[in-house]
């Protein structure tokens, strides 16, 4: 390959997003066209490709499935944070921070952490859960912790990341100083500057690689709580509806479903209705009816 960068032509470029799009569901805008230049120009120098047409024909239809999964690698966009838009696990704590015992019986809480990126939401929902009475209560009973986490996301790089649960010391600005000192350990020696999530946290989490436009059911749903947050707004308008609905689906009637500021659902969408700021409930089949009628009489 030679070291200059090879154009990318206009019928490239929509092959390249209808790829996207049907592996992922991601929407790629006009405006991302040098995104998809940059991002994948190390693929074609691996792979010694000297044009985006040779790279197009490699990861088409039937073609390497392998090579399909690192372009979405480097397609995705992994940003994320420890406790990232923090009211979101306020409210966690103050809904599920009592005890556990004291409520209506439950054997598990379960929690997706849908597109979880590096890893840090999910360690955050454990940090968050686990410091309550609801992990506590396997080890006072002599069973297992009360909080099971599935993180799932479609990058296989991300998940790798996560699985390893090291970070940079400065990320832990971002955590609450009682779960940093309770959860988080500090590096020494070669690892200086670093921290790793503790076995406390990690044993709660279970990571998988798993794609939203999966029309199936996601392994170990129903959910009590669901995060999927900044995702939707990547996908075009019916992908962003057909997966919300299959979010809605696989919570437990009473279950909630938190998303990104900007990916409001409206007051009521497909048998869930707002309880806060982007936190959306699941509600019974009785009440999913009453709602319809008062929509339909609305109407």
């Amino acid at each position: 390959m030679t070291g200059t960068v090879p154009a990318l032509e206009q019928r490239e470029f929509r092959a390249l997003v209808e790829l996207v799009r049907s592996e992922s569901g991601i929407h790629l805008a006009d405006s991302k066209r040098a995104l998809v230049v940059s991002r994948l120009m190390r693929r074609l120098r691996e792979r010694q490709l000297d044009s985006f047409a040779e790279y197009i024909r490699l990861v088409g239809s039937g073609g390497d499935r392998e090579e399909r999964i690192r372009m979405i690698d480097c397609i995705c966009t992994n940003e994320t944070q420890f406790f990232r838009h923090p009211r979101h696990f306020e409210w966690l704590e103050q809904r599920f921070g009592g005890d556990p015992l004291a409520q209506p019986p439950r054997p598990r809480l379960r929690v997706w952490s849908a597109a979880c990126s590096t890893g840090e939401e999910a360690y955050s929902l454990a940090m968050c859960l686990g410091a309550s009475a609801w992990s506590a209560r396997g080890t006072r009973n002599g069973g297992a912790p009360a909080v099971d986490i599935l993180a799932t996301d479609l990058s296989t790089s991300a998940l790798e990341t996560a699985e390893r649960a090291v970070y940079a010391i400065a990320r832990a600005r971002d955590i609450p100083s009682r779960h940093v000192k309770a959860f988080m350990l500090r590096g020494t020696g070669p690892s200086e500057g670093l921290m790793k999530a503790g076995p406390e946290i990690r044993a709660l989490v279970r990571f998988q690689r798993w794609n939203l436009n999966d029309e199936r059911t996601v392994p170990g749903a129903p959910f009590d709580v669901i995060f999927c947050r900044n995702v939707l707004i990547y996908f075009d308008a019916p992908t962003r509806a057909r997966v919300a609905g299959r979010l809605v689906n696989q919570l437990t009637p009473g279950g909630h479903l938190f998303l990104g500021a900007a990916e409001g659902l409206g007051v009521h969408f497909e048998g869930a209705r707002a309880v806060a700021p982007s936190v959306y409930m699941r509600v019974s089949k009785r009440e999913k009816t009453a709602l319809e009628k008062v929509t339909s009489h609305d109407s």
